[in-house]
Order: structure tokens, then sequence, then C-alpha cells
């Protein structure tokens, strides 16, 4: 009989993408204004999230981000 451990360790897990770098460039500070990192201008939520992003979703946040740039949100 199968267990739920030996059930969880068989299923298949998605794989997670590692194409994209991180914008993360090391100057973690949320800004109590905006609510984004100082440092790579996401949410706490897109900090969390990024790693379970697919390429595509990566992609897209990275784009938003050059415009928060330009739009000189920090």
């Amino acid at each position: 009989m199968e267990t739920g451990r030996s059930r969880r360790r068989t299923a298949a897990r998605p794989l997670l993408d590692n194409t994209v770098p991180s914008p993360c460039i090391g100057v973690c500070w949320l800004n109590d204004e905006t609510s984004l990192c100082e440092g790579c201008l996401r949410t706490g939520e897109e900090i969390r999230d990024w790693i379970m992003m697919t390429r595509e979703q990566k992609l897209q946040l990275l784009q938003l981000l050059e415009q928060r740039s330009r739009d000189g949100l920090s």
C-alpha cells in the first residue's frame, strides 16, 4: 500500500525556471510609501513569487520593472 509520504515523493514537481536572472541588486528595503523595493522596484509579493514564476511571467515582470524605473517609482 502506498503511503501519503511516498505519493508526495513520486509526484511530478513543476520545473522551476532559472534562465532569467533575478533583478535583485542586494539593496533590499521596501519603501513605506510605494511598497516597492528600493533596489529592484518589485513588491514584496513579486519578490516572494519570483522563484515560482514561469519564464514568461519573469520576462513580463522585468518589462513592468523597466516601466516603473522610467516612471521614477521607488
